[in-house]
């Protein structure tokens, strides 16, 4: 089997603030393989843009601190680089599109410079070669009349096509991995329906691999090839979108597939209660205070290292309910099932977690 492009262990950043020590990202561990797209889910406030931010330490320090942890690309530890190696890696071999387009495009440059210095920037090649390369992006991407408008203002584009600029910038090297964060969340579902389908063709032609963060799970089913379910800074279950849409193994996942339309019982419903706090959190299952099956060894301890769903060790879920002698049958609304064959999962012990 092939090395995966990218691959997170035991990942923990913090931040040191007035209240305490926020700890954002707490022990995540996940694979990027080569071509593939792995999606990054949960609510708001679960730890998944810090965690997209670490890789290339985008996290502003202080008061942030990636506080251990390895993340390997392509066989290097970056947090093993100084910032110089580090820059030749961002924006170079792994890229960035971010929420927010405007906040990614200075408003007194046109698009054009701003495309022409990004490819500079990492590639020895005349102006003139890299405006040529820069118009050819910017009409990949959709950009109607791409040579007039390479030398519009940001503000002269809308909202769906600021973030086709965006990502044409960070195309604009030929990244192996972008990190794109909600790229569709500010834009109508027709131009979202356009931006997917967008970076599904240029992952195809570039041959490139994606970690896609959102907390829309409509998004997930149409792009992934694996989903990593995170929770108040840690993985609740990850597991190839198959699987987690058709067998959802944590209260969690199954609690965020009820909300969607027509997959909850009645209807589509929320999810009662609030995420804890990221400074004391509770012991146990980060989840357990929200959980309708949470039990006394749920409330005690360490988050649960991650099990196997049904002996797949490419499906795995934290769950106290999945250890040996333990019944997902609970969580899962079956027939009981024996567990007897429950293992952690190397690599993701409980002293992992600790």
């Amino acid at each position: 089997m092939t090395e995966p492009l990218l691959s997170i262990r035991d990942l923990r950043t913090v931040f040191h603030t007035d209240e305490g020590l926020v700890r954002a990202v707490d022990g995540v561990s996940f694979d990027v393989g080569r071509g593939e797209t792995v999606c990054l889910v949960g609510e708001s406030g679960s730890g998944k843009t810090v965690t997209g931010e670490s890789i290339t330490r985008l996290i502003r320090t202080p008061p942030g601190e990636i506080a251990g942890g390895e993340i390997v690309f392509d066989g290097r530890d970056l947090t093993t680089l100084d910032e110089d190696e580090l820059r030749e890696l961002r924006g170079d071999r792994i890229a960035h599109v971010f929420q927010n387009p405007q906040g990614a495009l200075n408003p007194v440059y046109t698009v054009g410079w701003q495309i022409v210095e990004a490819i500079q920037l990492h590639q020895d090649v005349t102006r003139a070669e890299a405006r040529e390369r820069g118009i050819d992006l910017l009409d990949r991407v959709g950009i109607p009349e791409a040579t007039r408008r390479f030398d519009d203002y940001p503000h002269e584009f809308s909202g769906g096509m600021k973030q086709r600029v965006a990502l044409a910038m960070a195309l604009a090297t030929n990244p192996d991995l972008l990190i794109a964060d909600e790229p569709t969340t500010a834009l109508d579902v027709t131009i979202q329906n356009q931006i997917l389908g967008l970076l599904s063709e240029l992952q195809a032609e570039f041959d490139m691999s994606i970690l896609l963060i959102t907390h829309d799970l409509g998004v997930v089913a149409e792009v992934a090839d694996r989903v990593v379910v995170m929770y108040a800074g840690k993985v609740m279950e990850r597991g190839g979108v198959f699987d987690v849409f058709e067998r959802p193994s944590h209260p969690y996942t199954r609690a965020l597939l009820d909300c969607l339309p027509g997959r909850g019982t009645g209807g589509a419903r929320s999810i009662g209660g609030k995420l804890p706090s990221a400074t004391d959190p509770p012991d146990g299952c980060r989840f357990h205070p929200r959980c309708e099956h949470a039990v006394d060894a749920c409330r005690a301890g360490e988050q649960p290292p991650v099990y196997p769903v049904d002996g797949d060790d490419d499906h795995v879920v934290s769950c106290v309910h999945y250890e040996p002698g333990g019944d997902p049958s609970v969580v899962r609304g079956e027939e009981a099932v024996p567990t007897d064959g429950g293992r952690p999962v190397e690599g993701d012990t409980e002293e992992d977690d600790r």
